[in-house]
């Protein structure tokens, strides 16, 4: 096994490593690779990805966790682009393409619950407290309709995204499709869980800043836990 000193190094390889991970997942499947086919892949031994990580879900899941933080950090460049992303139907638009076009991460969240749960347990605390954070914002600034509550509006929308992201399963799907099937999700967001209200300005840069700080605080410890960070 060799061990890096220089932690640039150490992070190149962890780099290559999961890059390999992740096409032989693409290709494969979850459960056909193997710790072995990505040390091959890689041209190391074995026994140097488990200096990474040492386990087989703790790679895998290191994966998932670099394609939902790619996906997040898309999502919050938009908002550092065009702060009225934050509002919901433009936010959902976003990170439905997000994922859309991320095969891989759209196969692991379409994957079955217990594999999910093997590869997020971590994560689901931090995600979930991120969201009711955001949902929070918009209840408080008045962008949604006030006959519901963040907790409501949450798990209503969580269960439309989800509902699209499944029903959009097609690996055939031109980017116009995509695009499409985007398009009809906004419009959806929108009249279900959105207000007439044209908001200010202001206010809309204020929700946009503090979801960018929301996003920006999840990626990083989502990143320092998985092992994808420099190590």
């Amino acid at each position: 096994m060799e061990r890096l000193r220089d932690p640039r190094d150490r992070a190149e390889r962890a780099t290559r490593i999961l890059d390999v991970a992740a096409g032989l997942l693409l290709r494969h499947g979850y459960r056909r690779v193997t710790i072995d086919d990505v040390a091959a892949g890689a041209e190391i031994g074995k026994g140097t990805v488990y200096l990474h990580w040492k386990t087989r879900e703790q790679l895998f899941g290191a994966v998932f966790t670099r394609e939902v933080c790619l996906a997040m950090d898309e999502l919050r460049q938009a908002l550092l682009d065009d702060p009225r992303t934050c509002l919901l139907h433009r936010f959902a638009r976003v990170y439905f393409l997000a994922i859309a076009r991320r095969p891989l991460l759209r196969g692991f969240l379409l994957a079955d619950p217990d594999l999910i749960g093997k590869l997020t347990a971590t994560l689901d605390e931090r995600h979930a407290a991120m969201a009711h954070g955001y949902f929070d914002l918009l209840v408080g600034h008045g962008l949604l309709r006030d006959d519901m509550g963040a907790e409501e509006v949450g798990f209503a929308y969580q269960a439309t995204f989800e509902g699209f992201l499944r029903a959009s399963d097609d690996e055939r799907a031109s980017e116009d499709e995509w695009e499409r099937r985007a398009d009809l999700l906004a419009r959806t967001v929108r009249r279900a869980f959105e207000n007439d209200a044209v908001p200010d300005d202001s206010v809309v840069r204020e929700v946009a800043d503090a979801t960018a700080a929301l996003l920006t605080k999840v990626i990083d410890a989502d990143l320092a836990d998985s092992g994808v960070a420099a190590q």
